[in-house]
């Protein structure tokens, strides 16, 4: 037999690429429903050397569809998106006119399913807001009209990629699973295109990182083997980025450990 992480393939060996699945955003095209996902995502997995699959909303509205769907996938991903979770989820009254209900049942629904048979799983800006909703805490509608916090809001004049250029650092807290995946930083700069944040947390979430002005910037979930959310777009530049890099092949690693410890013998 080969290594328990690869197989062998003419002779070179190669390891499994994880299957990992992928949340989706509602968006209209040509006056049709659609799903999309921005490549960018799909693109950071790849390179990772996994295989991502996208996930229709309707999972989360067929019986036992979401529990069948994750025991055929080694890992999840939840991806940023200019839609906002409903606030009615974690407790606030008003309309969010960037919603998108249908990711927020199938990803909360997805969190909690993921988290209970302990499946890897990585969320990026919109992604950690869900899954510090999922876990009992709620979020802040509009950080940069909190006393005391930045505007952590992208510059919509600049262009597209400069959008995304690294503006803050975070600050990674020592013991948590940030700090054991990057032991060389203490701290590193990141982008930052979110208006929303995390407001408080649920006892299952512990703070990884902040932003200067004390925003939290990254949780992880406690006594789990892989699963955090971080507040920055680490998809972004995924291969020449250090950091996001290793986040991502971290992830990916995860993934196919949780394949082998799962995978019929």
């Amino acid at each position: 037999m080969g290594n328990i992480f690869s197989t062998t393939q003419g002779g070179k060996e190669t390891r499994y690429r994880p299957i990992i699945g992928v949340v989706m955003c509602e968006n209209t095209i040509d006056e049709n429903p659609a799903l999309t996902v921005h490549e960018k995502y799909l693109d950071a997995i790849f390179n990772a050397n996994a295989l991502p699959v996208c996930l229709p909303h309707e999972l989360a509205s067929r019986e036992g569809a979401i529990d069948e769907v994750l025991s055929r996938l080694d890992g999840i991903f939840l991806t940023g998106s200019p839609s906002n979770v409903e606030p009615h989820l974690y407790g606030e009254d008003g309309i969010e006119p960037l919603a998108d209900p249908g990711r927020d049942k199938l990803s909360l629904a997805l969190i909690r399913a993921t988290l209970e048979k302990r499946i890897p799983l990585f969320a990026a800006c919109r992604g950690m807001q869900e899954l510090v909703v999922a876990t009992g805490g709620a979020l802040y509608r509009k950080v940069h009209e909190q006393p005391g916090y930045s505007d952590h809001r992208e510059d919509t004049s600049l262009p597209h990629d400069a959008q995304y250029d690294l503006v803050h650092p975070v600050h990674i807290e020592p013991g948590g699973l940030l700090a054991e995946l990057l032991p060389d930083y203490q701290q590193f700069q990141v982008n930052s295109l979110h208006g929303q944040g995390a407001k408080r947390l649920g006892p299952e979430l512990i703070i990884e990182a902040r932003a200067p002005d004390n925003l939290i910037e990254a949780v992880s979930v406690r006594d789990h083997p892989f699963a955090l959310g971080v507040q920055w777009h680490p998809e972004w530049h995924s291969l020449t980025d250090a950091v996001s890099r290793q986040l991502f092949e971290s992830f990916v690693a995860a993934c196919r450990k949780y394949h082998h410890h799962t995978a019929p013998r």
